[in-house]
């Protein structure tokens, strides 16, 4: 097993890191220096993965994905954000002085977003410690990295924790929203100043404050990892009773929630919904925001529960019931998970 380094160091490290490159300077290190730094950013691998052809997310993903993960173990087990690897038939990963080894896939997670990955030989870094995402706080600093080592770091600041609502039935608590944005972000690690790992990229935003203050970046909490992690390197999933899915991107309008896309193959295609039609309310109830309607959605039962829809399309009212599905079973899957 590998040796951590002392907390004064990597609490060193991680500052001077920190204030070097927030300043755009270069800054002089020892050859003992460079290398704890080296082996702190270690655990940043670029993952490759190559994704099942007829699968359902190529489309709007490629069939081709690239970006960073996080080594958490001294087994080789690789944590980066769920849209690089789910639907992959094979993986790579390759270490910051430039090994490739192949990686298997372990297990997704669409309610959070995270995936898992293995390499199947041992990676020979040093693992990231976990540290506690709820005690990140507005204004705290924090260094973004991605794959490359010391070319992949960026300082960053905290700038907002709040709910976060994505188009595709997606939404998550106490997200992490970074400034100024890290160019790579797909699976970078977010890390405190004591060298922990506290988030996983996965979006650039345009307004990361949530008032109007400009681009940035959204992590997952990794806080929200740690209750299912058993599960999925268990069972490649979360146990437990699944969520309805229905399959739509839907976006606030002043005129309601607007379907944006529907999903090829969904339970809401096989309805009949489509691209343009207004939710004026489920299950009953109006919901003008993402987060109601997750929230209604999720509320009626499990997966399979009949979603039943009141829209408006081409000025007219319509009512439609919507055959929901568990989102896994959607999904092309391997057997590895």
């Amino acid at each position: 097993m590998r040796t951590s380094l002392p907390m004064r160091v990597v609490l060193l490290l991680v500052s001077v890191l920190l204030l070097a490159t927030a300043s755009g300077s270069a800054f002089a290190q020892s050859d003992g220096a460079k290398a704890a730094t080296d082996d702190l950013l270690s655990s940043v691998v670029r993952i490759k993965t190559y994704i099942n052809p007829d699968g359902r997310t190529v489309d709007n993903l490629g069939q081709e994905r690239d970006g960073s993960g996080i080594v958490i173990d001294d087994d080789g087990l690789i944590l980066t954000i769920g849209y690089l690897m789910v639907e992959a038939h094979a993986a790579e990963a390759i270490t910051n002085d430039g090994r490739a080894i192949p990686a298997t896939i372990v297990g997704y997670d669409h309610d959070t977003g995270f995936g898992l990955l293995k390499a199947v030989a041992p990676l020979k870094v040093r693992p990231m410690l976990f540290g506690s995402s709820k005690e990140l706080k507005v204004g705290d600093p924090v260094l973004a990295a991605s794959f490359g080592g010391r070319d992949g770091i960026a300082p960053a600041r905290v700038v907002s924790r709040r709910e976060f609502a994505g188009t595709w039935e997606y939404l998550i608590d106490g997200a992490i929203y970074t400034a100024p944005a890290h160019s790579h972000w797909s699976g970078a690690a977010l890390i405190t100043r004591d060298g922990k790992l506290v988030g996983v990229g996965s979006l650039i935003v345009g307004d990361a404050t949530g008032d109007g203050g400009g681009a940035g970046n959204l992590y997952i909490p990794t806080d929200l990892l740690k209750p299912i992690l058993g599960d999925l390197i268990a069972n490649g999933a979360v146990g437990g009773t699944p969520k309805p899915w229905i399959g739509l991107n839907t976006q606030p309008t002043e005129r309601g929630l607007v379907v944006t896309r529907v999903t090829t193959g969904s339970p809401a295609e096989k309805a009949g919904l489509r691209k343009g039609d207004v939710i004026a309310n489920i299950g009953g109830t109006a919901t003008k925001t993402l987060p109601e309607f997750y929230r209604k959605l999720w509320s009626l039962g499990a997966a399979g529960i009949t979603v039943p829809l009141d829209i408006v399309r081409d000025g007219k009212d319509e009512h439609v019931d919507v055959q929901s599905i568990n989102r896994m079973d959607h999904l092309k899957l391997k057997s590895t998970f």
